[in-house]
């Protein structure tokens, strides 16, 4: 008797999901019948766009149709291993794109003969992810303000300080952003991790708890400052253009990386291993944060970006690692560094 109300118990729940998925089914075929205009309607909601005026409205309307079409178009031809979506950047163009987001200010200054710790690594293990070894936080999200830098350097930062001294703490980005002037570092103007990781050197890095991020260019809280979480003793560049060094660096800890990242594929990436389309004109700020091998054989990098975990694969992104040119797919291997402990 008890098995049978069991049972029927369970025929119930069934038949109640049952109930419950249907009306989820008709929206989810409904969805795909609607107008453009409907779907911008749609996504705006889900975003939370809202604009000026009906002018503003039309103009990004435009701009989103455009990108939906060019979204469907690329994934309908399915001749890569990656794929690309409608995500929060769907209504921007893409030199709007990367006004917003990509905010690395290159340097010129050579590593040749610099030192390199990992140079006599013999022998890495044939995938790393340091997001398994706890030594990766929860992907953020640097909104409208351009400090990629920052956020690139605090999760290298993040990431040694875990390995050294077995505690991940989520670091501040505003303090950079904040204080970190005067030199190639200008806020939500764009940066340079190297600089970054020179002021942390000297003055430390608080908790991201005790200055909070705001996303715009503020006065440095010198009492927040001064509550230091951690300290580096210095940073090292990988050798550049070699992706061979690059994989000793990373298979020790997360690694500060530069990459062109100003593609429309790029800014609506959604799944899969990136192979394109992009050029070495470095713009923008990242972590890598292990490598792997995809199911198909495709080796790759796997990146921690700073656009929230909408984007991507859960904010992240895979690249495809030990390609032809030197510098690495989209310049990954031409300006690496890491902080030391």
């Amino acid at each position: 008797m008890a098995f049978l109300k069991q049972h029927q118990g369970i025929c119930l729940a069934l038949l109640f999901i049952a109930g419950a998925l249907a009306p989820l089914a008709a929206s989810r075929s409904l969805q795909k019948g609607l107008s453009m205009h409907e779907r911008h309607e749609q996504w705006m909601a889900q975003y939370g766009r809202v604009y000026k005026d009906a002018t503003e409205k039309q103009r990004r309307f435009d701009i989103f149709k455009e990108n939906v079409e060019h979204i469907e178009s690329f994934n309908s031809a399915n001749e890569k291993p990656y794929r690309l979506g409608v995500n929060q950047f769907a209504d921007l163009t893409n030199e709007e794109f990367k006004a917003s987001k990509n905010g690395f200010r290159s340097h010129m200054c050579s590593t040749d003969g610099a030192s390199f710790k990992y140079e006599n690594v013999t022998a890495v293990p044939s995938t790393m992810d340091w997001r398994k070894k706890g030594a990766v936080t929860p992907v953020k999200d640097q909104g409208q303000c351009g400090c990629c830098w920052a956020f690139s350097a605090v999760a290298a930062v993040e990431g040694i300080t875990e390995i050294s001294a077995g505690k991940l703490v989520s670091l501040s980005e505003q303090e950079l952003v904040d204080c970190d002037k005067g030199g190639e570092d200008q806020g939500c103007e764009g940066g340079w991790m190297d600089s970054a990781f020179q002021f942390v050197e000297k003055h430390g890095l608080t908790t991201e708890a005790k200055y909070p991020y705001e996303g715009t260019d503020g006065t440095c809280n010198n009492k927040a400052e001064s509550n230091q979480a951690t300290k580096i003793t210095g940073y090292e560049d990988v050798p550049a253009n070699n992706e061979a060094a690059l994989l000793k660096a990373v298979a020790n800890q997360p690694v500060s990386v530069a990459i062109d990242a100003g593609g429309v594929e790029f800014q609506f990436y959604s799944s899969g291993v990136f192979t394109g389309s992009c050029g070495t004109e470095l713009d923008h700020g990242v972590t890598a944060v292990g490598y792997g091998v995809s199911d198909d054989g495709m080796k790759y990098w796997l990146v921690k970006n700073s656009w929230g975990a909408q984007w991507g694969e859960e904010g992240y992104i895979r690249m495809q690692r030990d390609v032809d040119a030197k510098e690495g797919l989209c310049g990954i291997a031409m300006k690496a560094s890491y902080p030391t402990a």
